[in-house]
């Protein structure tokens, strides 16, 4: 066994034999309940086992998650027995917090080391499993420092309370989603990103447009969205059309620069082969620089996912019909209804993290071959 591996299991140790020589609040304690001590005992028992198990495999990752599980769902129960008590009169339910947080960390270590296989599956699968079990982890740590320490809902409510809001206002947050990802984001990130890859070949074709339309574009790019959206909003409209053109302007410049940087990453040497073989400008642009310019284009890409989202919900508060996420978070902030903000945040930030990961599974499967993909790996 390796040292500094089994210090956070020795010190998890620790904290859950402080954690039962504490109070767990004012009304609840450990020893007498059923729905605390057996949490207890299976995550010391975890914490104890893994400190002579050896290796590093499948077991003892499944072990530590196992425990981890447990004494989260154990914390969990304290505190819906006792919503009352504040951290000050609850010591033993954050020494125990600071104890799984200890075996946590050691369980996403197996994990991590799991996620770095040789085997391609076994790596695909971790690779996945670890930053979703940190999300969990997060999410725990949320709901148990809101919970425990009684911070105001109107401050920061806790995630089961966006849960519940979520599936109440499913048929809004359905409409919201449409108004603002389906009919401005996607359409603005297509035209935005088609437009910047076409006048990033025009800039290469003819060099002149290099010095001139560069600066330009870099000004465009400089605008603050609050500055443009209101205008895009006297232009095109209420409905979505002008934050679509919001997203277009903020997804054009990335892209352009970016096709410009990738086309001029093809060497000289291979440029020199396209020549020997007779190669026009077209040919040479789609069998050798192109391709390997495709690395710059999906780094513009996912750039440009999260970018046209922000811009698409920024420019929906200076006019939108009564439907979308930026017309939601506007108003429900001003009738205090928090929970039904946060649900709509939530929404936004799933629906921009599965489209940029649309877009790395996409790169994935079209840029296997390149050198920086096998670096990467």
């Amino acid at each position: 066994m390796t040292v500094h591996r089994d210090i956070p299991l020795i010190a998890a140790l620790a904290a859950f034999l402080v954690a039962l020589a504490l109070p767990m609040g004012a009304l609840v304690g450990w020893i007498g309940h059923a729905g605390l001590i057996v949490p207890w005992l299976a995550a010391a028992a975890g914490a104890a086992v893994l400190l002579v198990l050896p290796g590093r495999g499948g077991v003892a990752a499944a072990l530590a998650t196992a425990a981890t599980v447990a004494g989260a769902l154990g914390a969990l129960n304290a505190l819906a027995l006792g919503p009352d008590a504040v951290a000050r009169t609850a010591p033993g339910l954050w020494a125990f917090v600071v104890g799984l947080g200890l075996l946590a960390w050691r369980a996403m270590d197996l994990l991590s080391g799991l996620a770095a296989s040789r085997n391609p599956a076994v790596a695909r699968l971790f690779g996945l499993i670890v930053p979703a079990v940190f999300g969990l982890w997060l999410l725990f740590l949320w709901q148990v420092i809101v919970v425990g320490f009684g911070v105001p809902q109107v401050l920061l409510p806790a995630p089961t309370v966006i849960g519940d809001a979520m599936a109440g206002g499913l048929e809004i947050l359905a409409a919201d989603f449409h108004q603002t990802f389906v009919r401005a984001v996607i359409p603005g990130f297509l035209i935005g990103c088609a437009s910047g890859f076409v006048v990033a070949v025009l800039v290469d074709r003819v060099p002149f447009l290099q010095r001139g339309l560069l600066p330009l574009g870099n000004l465009v790019s400089a605008l603050p969205i609050v500055g443009i959206a209101p205008i895009m909003v006297m232009w095109f409209g209420f409905d979505w059309q002008s934050k679509a053109a919001v997203v277009v302007v903020m997804t054009f410049f990335p892209m352009l620069v970016n096709t410009i940087a990738g086309l001029n990453a093809t060497g000289a040497m291979e440029r020199d082969l396209m020549h020997s073989y007779a190669a026009g400008y077209f040919q040479t642009l789609f069998r050798a620089r192109l391709p390997n310019a495709l690395p710059f284009i999906f780094n513009a890409l996912k750039i440009n996912s999260t970018l046209a989202l922000i811009g698409a919900i920024v420019a929906e508060f200076f006019g939108t019909p009564i439907v979308g996420m930026g017309f939601r978070i506007s108003t429900e902030v001003g009738r205090m209804n928090i929970d039904l903000v946060w649900a709509t945040i939530a929404v936004a930030a799933l629906s921009g993290s599965a489209f940029y990961g649309v877009l790395a599974a996409l790169e994935r499967s079209v840029t296997f071959w390149h050198a920086s993909y096998r670096h990467r790996r």
